[in-house]
């Protein structure tokens, strides 16, 4: 039974239906977040915490609209994370009609693995590289001048280092489906390796914060680390692709 395509007009209400779904889900995390921002500021601050310049553990504001435009800015940034299942799912749906019932297979299977990912290149930055970043830009020529670090500032390179440190983390699925849907191939993945490796150098220059080569190598050799796992998930892939196609053809009637 084939599915009637969809008009013009049908395709936009769709499509206005999905945002609207999106928009109240970070709008309803947006408003949480903000009830529970003094929390988020306290987790976003742990990694410069025990700083002797920092008075207190406390940061400095100099502007009288500083402190609201970054708790607003931070209430959505919450916001968004948490209404991420939401708008992901919508996403996929609105796309899903597009593809093939074997690409819809592969696409909600990694739905829960495009979270956890995130969250696990979220949670490396947070754990492993923010600390030794900050120390180096708050102890780098402090016997000169004393920090006085500006909130706004300070939680913006938090959120935006861990921002694409969480998109970094999901090139291996992003790669495993695209084997799967045969747009590359896991031989192909492997040539580019060269390329990777300057790409994951020059990534580490961006995302990091610092110019010290020690802090940028600790983002660019576990994004080396991402890709090679994507090359194998992308065989993996492939040596699945034909155990099915080897099991379709012997389950067929002979003669």
């Amino acid at each position: 039974m084939s599915t009637r395509a969809l008009t013009l007009s049908e395709h936009l209400a769709e499509l206005r239906k999905r945002l609207t779904v999106s928009a109240a889900a970070v709008i309803v995390g947006t408003v949480a977040a903000f009830v529970f921002h003094p929390l988020i500021f306290e987790l976003l601050m742990g990694p410069a915490q025990g700083f002797d310049s920092l008075r207190d553990n406390k940061l400095v504001f100099t502007q009288a609209t500083e402190m609201i435009g970054i708790t607003m800015k931070v209430s959505l940034m919450g916001g968004l994370a948490l209404a991420s299942p939401v708008v992901l799912y919508q996403a996929v749906m609105f796309v899903a009609p597009g593809l093939t019932p074997k690409e819809k297979r592969y696409l909600f299977a990694l739905l829960p693995g495009v979270i956890l990912s995130f969250a696990a290149g979220a949670a490396f930055g947070y754990l492993v590289l923010l600390p030794p970043a900050i120390n180096f830009l708050l102890t780098f020529g402090s016997d000169i001048a004393t920090p006085m670090i500006r909130v706004g500032n300070y939680i913006n390179l938090v959120v935006t280092l861990l921002f694409w440190l969480g998109v970094s983390f999901q090139a291996p699925l992003v790669m495993f489906f695209l084997s799967k849907i045969r747009v590359v191939t896991p031989r192909a993945l492997a040539k580019k390796r060269r390329f990777a490796i300057v790409g994951a150098f020059i990534l580490g220059a961006l995302i990091t914060p610092t110019f010290d080569p020690i802090n940028q190598s600790l983002v660019a050799v576990p994004i080396l680390v991402l890709y090679e796992l994507g090359i194998w998930l992308a065989r993996l892939a492939r040596l699945g692709e034909r155990k099915e196609l080897v099991e379709a053809v012997s389950s067929e009637p002979s003669g």
